[in-house]
């Protein structure tokens, strides 16, 4: 599909189908919209009238044009209240005009929206990011598809000029964000640990990341007892995967860890029917943002050396299955008392933060579908940020902001590690069921020394069963660039 900034204004474009959006206060139109509307006979006040439209955000409306017009059907997307205008407003107003230009079949079409903080480039690559993630549709487990008739073969970014920079850039931010939602998508059969380390090793490839994957041996060499304790009831073998992006003068240094458990029985604790145990596919979730993220970044190529890192694999059950109350040893010599051996994707975290931490970079941040307690707390919509660095935390608030992501910053309550104290080792791999999610972090946060450290649990948001929108969950991590 061809997308492109246009200066051309909405009242002399021409094509299938012209998308205005309006804000709540615009419902009686004034100035080019009076003569835009003059110029279709009225078409578009009895538009509004007819359907009561009132310019809510997500609402939407179309009709045809009479004959001899310059566009074929005219549409309205509500954009709100201009005071709460953001950019991911514009996204969900732009994913809202191609659902329905797709819907009305067709192949031209004109959007018009306003440039927010007069920012034209920001506007374009925004409306970009919200078309390319609606339009795409992941259909690689069907037998047929119900994509049938015209398909949409151009859109007009109609008073922004020529933002080819700021598309290209969305694009290849967009691209991340689709291997990110296809390798969440993909069931534990397609995606293993051994199709992780492939994945990298293409990403190494095509955008020329530096690539290490230890195998179990490796790991072994260097300690890692608590990812291979989980890893030791699967069939198959653990992947730890580093890959770097390094351009040729870095201004910082940033390391991304995401959790990688392809597929979560729970181990000897196990889950049970109704515990969402099909959807275990998903906790790799924040191994997929990682390696998403590395896609993007590949493609963009910013001043930022960027480590990115997860430790794949399964967890379990067989007779080599690590028991409620095994002791296992992570790499930095903690001792870990495994009180529930479904609390395990901290325990692959563990050596994963230890490694990133000798890499001496200027801050870590690791994704994670930690804890069902983040979802209680937080509900589906929103991941939790929890982080002892008031800078960090301020430029990861921001990213998130930008990207459209919703993350609310949690609290490190100190006293609560009490609950993860251990009678025979250092510390429990979980406390109790209050504070869950807290203690989860807290637990994480023995294994990072000084680099400045942050803790994203998205749990909540990495997976939605309804229709396909423009955001991912972890979608933070694409914006690494920029912290």
């Amino acid at each position: 599909m061809d997308l492109r900034g246009i200066d051309t204004p909405r009242l002399t474009w021409s094509g299938d189908c012209l998308v205005v959006g309006l804000f709540e206060t615009e419902t009686e139109l004034t100035g080019d919209l009076a003569e835009l509307d003059q110029k279709l006979a009225g078409t578009l006040s009895e538009l509004i009238a007819e359907a009561e439209f009132k310019g809510k955000e997500g609402s939407s409306a179309v009709t045809r044009v009479g004959a001899n017009s310059p566009i074929r059907k005219i549409a309205v997307v509500g954009l709100g209240k201009p005071e709460t205008l953001k950019l991911d407003s514009l996204r969900r107003a732009a994913a809202a005009a191609v659902r329905l230009g797709k819907k009305e079949k067709a192949k031209t079409l004109g959007l018009s929206l306003p440039s927010w903080n007069t920012d034209a480039a920001a506007t374009a690559q925004a409306v970009t990011e919200g078309i390319e993630l609606t339009l795409h549709q992941d259909t690689r487990f069907k037998s047929e598809t119900d994509d049938k008739g015209s398909k949409l073969e151009q859109v007009d970014l109609l008073g922004l000029g020529n933002q080819d920079a700021a598309i290209e850039r969305a694009r290849q931010i967009c691209s991340g964000v689709i291997l990110a939602r296809e390798l969440v998508s993909a069931p534990a059969n397609i995606v293993t640990p051994i199709t992780m380390a492939e994945t990298a090793e293409a990403i190494a490839r095509e955008y020329g990341l530096d690539l290490e994957i230890l195998e179990q041996a490796a790991c072994e060499k260097l300690g890692m007892g608590a990812f291979l304790g989980v890893a030791q009831a699967s069939e198959l073998p653990p992947k730890f995967i580093h890959l770097t992006y390094r351009p040729a003068s870095p201004r910082k240094k940033v390391a991304i860890v995401g959790k990688g458990l392809t597929f979560d029985s729970g181990g000897l604790n196990i889950k049970v029917s109704g515990s969402g145990i099909e959807m275990m596919k998903t906790d790799m979730g924040g191994a997929a943002a990682t390696l998403g993220a590395a896609k993007a970044i590949g493609l963009m190529k910013p001043d930022v050396e960027v480590h990115f890192i997860s430790a794949v694999t399964e967890n379990m059950i067989s007779g080599r299955a690590m028991h409620p109350g095994d002791i296992l040893t992570a790499s930095n010599g903690k001792t870990i008392e495994v009180n529930n051996t479904d609390a395990e994707g901290r325990l692959t975290l563990a050596d994963a933060l230890i490694f990133a931490d000798k890499l001496g970079v200027d801050a870590i941040i690791d994704l994670a579908t930690l804890t069902g307690a983040c979802i209680v707390a937080l509900g589906e919509d929103i991941a939790g940020l929890w982080t002892a660095d008031e800078n960090l935390a301020g430029q990861i608030t921001a990213a998130a902001e930008q990207a459209g992501e919703k993350i609310w910053r949690m609290p490190m309550e100190e006293k609560y590690f009490d609950g993860l104290k251990s009678v025979v080792a250092d510390m429990k791999n979980t406390g109790p069921r209050a504070g869950g999610a807290i203690t989860a972090a807290l637990f994480l946060k023995q294994f990072v020394k000084e680099t400045p450290w942050a803790h994203i649990d998205v749990a909540g948001p990495v997976w939605t069963d309804k229709e396909n929108g423009y955001n991912n969950a972890g979608a933070q991590a694409i914006r690494c660039e920029r912290w």
